[in-house]
Formats: C-alpha cells, sequence, structure tokens
C-alpha cells in the first residue's frame, strides 16, 4: 500500500484503543484515506503523552482502557491542547453521551464501526473543530469583545453559512473557507464579512 505524501495529510491523528486489532484496523482506515497517524497506544494515560509529544489535529479514544478512561484522558487533553477529541465505545448510554460532551468530545462512534461511518464522522468532527479554532484565535484579537459579541458573531457566522450552502450550492467547509479567507484577505473580522453575506452584499 503507498501512504500518502506529507503534502496530501488531511491531518495528524492520535489513535487510543486497547484491543490491538481495532488499533490496527482504524490505523489502516485512517492512513489509507491519507490520514497520518503520528501516535498509538492502548492506554489513556499514554493517549495524553503521545498528544502532548506531537500535538495531532484529533485523538480516537476508545472509552474504556488502561491507566485511565477515554472520558477522563478526552478531559485532560481538551482542557490542554487545541485537540479534537472523537470516542470509540461499545455502549450507547445516554449519560456517558452527556459525560462525553461536558469532557470536550466532539463526537462518539459505538463498535463496531464501518469505514464508511468513520470517514464521515472524521471529516465533520475536524471541520467543525478548525472552525472553532479560526473564530477562538479572531475572539483572542479581540480581548474587550463581551461574551454576547462572541455569541453574536458565532450566530451571524452560522446563518452565513447557512446562505451560501443555500444560495451557493456550497457544502459547509467551503461555506466557512470563504468566510475566512475573505476576512484575511479584507482584513476584515469574520463576522463583519458573514454580516455582509447574510445582506446578500458579498457572494462568492
Amino acid at each position: 500500500m503507498t501512504h500518502p505524501s506529507v503534502t496530501q495529510v488531511l491531518a495528524r491523528v492520535v489513535i487510543a484503543e486497547d484491543e490491538a486489532i481495532i488499533r490496527l484496523d482504524l490505523k489502516e482506515i485512517l492512513t489509507s484515506a491519507g490520514y497520518e497517524v503520528v501516535g498509538e497506544s492502548g492506554r489513556g494515560d499514554e493517549a495524553v503523552a503521545l498528544v502532548a509529544q506531537h500535538r495531532p489535529d484529533l485523538a480516537i479514544l476508545d472509552i474504556k482502557m488502561p491507566g485511565m478512561d477515554g472520558l477522563r484522558a478526552a478531559r485532560e487533553i481538551t482542557s490542554q491542547y487545541q485537540v479534537a477529541v472523537m470516542l470509540l465505545t461499545a455502549f450507547s448510554q445516554r449519560d456517558l453521551i452527556e459525560e462525553a460532551r461536558d469532557a470536550g468530545v466532539a463526537a462518539y462512534l459505538v463498535k463496531p464501526f464501518q469505514a464508511r461511518e468513520l470517514l464521515p464522522a472524521i471529516a465533520g468532527v475536524l471541520s467543525r473543530a478548525r472552525q472553532e479554532w479560526a473564530l477562538a484565535a479572531e475572539e483572542s484579537n479581540d480581548p474587550d469583545a463581551a461574551a454576547e459579541d462572541k455569541i453574536a458573531t458565532r450566530r451571524v457566522v452560522d446563518e452565513a453559512k447557512a446562505a451560501l450552502m443555500d444560495r451557493n450550492d456550497l457544502p459547509e467547509n467551503e461555506a466557512f473557507a470563504f468566510i475566512q479567507q475573505t476576512a484575511m484577505q479584507n482584513r476584515a473580522r469574520m463576522r463583519d464579512v458573514a454580516q455582509q453575506i447574510v445582506d446578500g452584499t458579498l457572494a462568492p
């Protein structure tokens, strides 16, 4: 199997799953699809250390692992690093899902999974995380912005994305990329660009 060159890597990933066969399967699916697996482990505590070492874009964690369970590992990772987290679970209990959300988990997948479920889920998680990071970076450049301003920014950006998806038939990630790139080119805030799109005065 030929591995994608560095220029084609979609994202860098750390995998933590204590069942070696599932871990191998995951790695195979990911590398075949153009992701780079930068670290793998069967323990939750090692997963946190691997994230600290490699700073990947995404960590895929099994919920039940020795050393530290996936929820606790997710909490440690999301509180310290800009890394999207996805959980693998053999259970679909409601309380677990709520707890996962509180731990900053972006999505979860119930085992056994298929590549056709896994890859779109990962793409969605990364797309949302990158949007979140871009908005957070813009907010950090405006430290005086009130919490209401931040909520208003996210609301208008979401509205603009929906408008671009509807009017221009763009997928969500491309709609956001248009807002982000236009803002950068014009040295404007994403909020202002988004408002122009919503008002109909700006289009791709």
